[in-house]
């Protein structure tokens, strides 16, 4: 590896054909009349001579900085642990691949406010957002606050005002759950979720609909303490049910993890059903049956959206992508 210091400029534009005055203004981000096929050329030949330490500068001063901002809400349900999440996590590794792809760099931030967003995005002079786990109002406010185009990734959204958003189609995930145990023979359904709210609801409605009957409903805590607290208080209440059906992946795995702890067996006793299709589903003992939702598309379309948007700074749309039960092993037929 070369030393920065002993790159000279005019080395690297007789290596590359191109005049001392266009290398250093791409080094200094002066590259409003130098085309987008030399800026790269420039900057990979001084990558590659072991110029890295002032390129971030240089993307910095740049109008286009080719930097992405993925923000994800740092909510207190994940108790610290937000990107330890398994939807977080695959969420952030499809966009990470999908970022690059499209010739951007990706820089990840944690954001208990959404408003911390204003300056991290005025700091890094990012060229979009892609925002998770943020509410309906927050993206609204913040969306009167900031030119940065944004693509909210699985918001829930009523009314959108110059705000794109990829979402799933949540009730028919829960339509088809429904329709699933309905055609195992079970009519004692109990739904479980940490609020009675946005796209919670329509899981559970789209449940109710596949079912034919309204399921019951339990409203869990968010906190791992608090909440096998509340199983074991609410042991029986469950047991009287022959299926569950979690809104998510994660309450799914640790309520049959609970559920084994208290000699509870997964399907024989009662069955489970997820809702996320994560890995995690497919490595549980047993194999949790769960609504699988698309991430590599969802992060495609996500990333569509922006450029479009970054290229078009008036234009916003809206995807509801379609998802699928995958039927595994934790779901038994009754007689």
């Amino acid at each position: 590896m070369w030393d920065e210091n002993k790159v000279r400029i005019v080395d690297i534009a007789e290596e590359l054909g191109v005049s001392t005055a266009t290398v250093s203004n791409v080094i200094h981000g002066k590259t409003k009349k130098v085309s987008e096929e030399t800026i790269k050329k420039v900057e990979r030949r001084l990558e590659e001579r072991g110029y890295i330490p002032n390129m971030a500068a240089t993307l910095l001063a740049r109008n286009d900085s080719r930097i992405i901002g993925v923000v994800v809400n740092d909510h207190i349900k994940y108790e610290g642990h937000v990107l330890e999440d398994p939807f977080v996590c695959a969420a952030v590794n499809f966009l990470s691949d999908e970022i690059e792809q499209s010739g951007y760099f990706m820089m990840l931030k944690k954001a208990k406010d959404i408003m911390e967003i204003v300056k991290f995005a005025s700091m890094w002079n990012l060229n979009g957002m892609i925002l998770l786990g943020f509410c309906e109002d927050e993206y609204q406010e913040l969306r009167d606050r900031i030119r940065v185009p944004f693509v909210v990734y699985d918001g829930y959204m009523n009314e959108q005002n110059r705000i794109s958003n990829v979402k799933i189609d949540d009730f028919d995930g829960g339509r088809q759950a429904g329709a699933y145990l309905k055609s195992m023979g079970h009519e004692k359904v109990l739904c479980i979720a940490d609020n009675e709210i946005c796209m919670d609801l329509d899981r559970y409605r789209g449940l109710c609909e596949g079912l034919g009957i309204c399921a019951d409903f339990l409203k869990i805590p968010m906190a791992k303490k608090e909440r096998d607290i509340f199983y074991e208080e609410k042991l029986s209440v469950i047991r009287e049910h022959t299926a569950v059906f979690a809104v998510s992946d994660y309450y799914a795995i640790d309520l049959l993890n609970f559920l084994k702890k208290h000699g509870v067996s997964v399907p024989s006793d009662i069955s489970l059903i997820g809702f996320d299709g994560s890995k995690e589903s497919m490595n549980t003992e047993p194999e949790l049956t769960s609504v699988h939702q698309d991430n590599s598309l969802r992060a495609k379309k996500a990333m569509e959206l922006l450029v479009k948007m970054i290229r078009e700074p008036d234009f916003s749309d809206s995807i509801c992508l379609p998802v699928k039960l995958e039927v595994r092993e934790s779901v038994s037929c009754l007689p």
